[in-house]
């Protein structure tokens, strides 16, 4: 029954995004044949998880790590818990928001964040928070970066550009301090991988 409204809820929202955002998807080939992998992507309106979701094969259910507000809304919640997003409270540390992250990705699954933590009003890039960086540094898994290039407006193309999967170095450190400026550099890569992508 839940793999029924997964696939329910993903069809409704691809038929929603088609017709009315004329959502297209570069870069297909870039997907993972195997998982586990944790997609990066900026963030510019509360429906990139559902853009996102929609723009690989249904095969590759992302879990994506969205705000705890979002999910307020029944219906809201309802599509973006089809595509296999999961709140997060930004406060303070979640750590039991970052505790299934770690065991989606252990169970195999495919982990979708968004860096900059928050929607970008005017689209440009923000600085990234270090928590996608720890993630990925911890788990080991690939990220595969993602740009989306709006805005959402009606009838109007909304572009998902998939990048080339990397992996980043472990940490090698021997102060809080250099573990901090380590995980800040690992945050830029990832940040300027979905630059790159959004500029061509």
């Amino acid at each position: 029954m839940k793999r029924l409204f997964y696939y329910l809820g993903r069809f409704i929202a691809w038929v929603y995004l088609r017709i009315f955002y004329r959502v297209k998807v570069h870069g297909i080939g870039n997907v993972p044949g195997r998982k586990p992998f944790i997609i990066c992507s900026n963030h510019i309106n509360w429906m990139d998880p559902l853009t996102i979701g929609t723009s690989v094969p249904a095969a590759y259910r992302i879990h994506f790590m969205a705000k705890n507000e979002i999910f307020s809304n029944f219906i809201v919640s309802f599509l973006l818990s089809k595509v296999g997003a999961f709140p997060v409270k930004r406060e303070n540390a979640d750590y039991v928001a970052i505790k299934k992250a770690y065991q989606l990705l252990k169970e195999g699954q495919v982990l979708g964040l968004f860096p900059e933590g928050s929607r970008s009003k005017s689209g440009e890039l923000q600085k990234a928070y270090n928590g996608a960086a720890l993630i990925a540094v911890r788990s080991g898994v690939p990220v595969v970066p993602v740009a989306i290039v709006g805005p959402y407006q009606l009838f109007k193309p909304v572009h998902i550009y998939i990048g080339t999967p990397f992996v980043l170095p472990p940490l090698v450190y021997e102060n809080k301090e250099e573990k901090k400026s380590q995980l800040e550099e690992m945050s830029s890569i990832i940040m300027k991988s979905i630059g790159g992508l959004r500029t061509g």
